[in-house]
């Protein structure tokens, strides 16, 4: 997956005003898992929590929620991004790169942001369980 550096948009909506121009989706909050190939082109990433969007609102939590694309149809659906109120710096131990891999501590933040059409998937079923 390509390194992006998202910014928020100046001015740009709360996360709260993102959420209500859905009628029917889902709310991630943070990254827990992934997987991504060798090009970083096809991916699947889990969130830390979810919650489902329903008329414009938080309609309860989720779980076992997974997401997949490749790279341009993921960033070719996103169709908003949330202003500075909803930038969030995040990192981990490991950068997860090269053979053998890398155990750099890396950062990088981003602001809340809308995509429409992303594959989403039940892990749990997913995985025969």
């Amino acid at each position: 997956m390509a390194n992006v550096s998202l910014r928020p948009a100046e001015g740009g909506p709360s996360t709260e005003e993102l959420i209500s121009g859905v009628d029917r989706g889902i709310y991630v909050m943070g990254d827990k898992s992934w997987s991504i190939d060798m090009q970083r082109y096809n991916f699947q990433f889990t969130g830390q929590r979810f919650y489902r969007i329903e008329n414009g609102r938080l309609a309860g939590q989720l779980r076992d929620v997974a997401y997949q694309a490749t790279t341009t149809e993921f960033w070719n659906s996103m169709e908003a991004v949330g202003g500075p109120q909803t930038y969030v710096l995040g990192g981990a131990f490991n950068c997860g790169k090269g053979q053998p891999g890398q155990v750099a501590p890396v950062s990088h933040g981003c602001p809340s942001a809308l995509f429409r059409g992303v594959n989403i998937l039940n892990a749990l079923k997913e995985a025969g369980q």
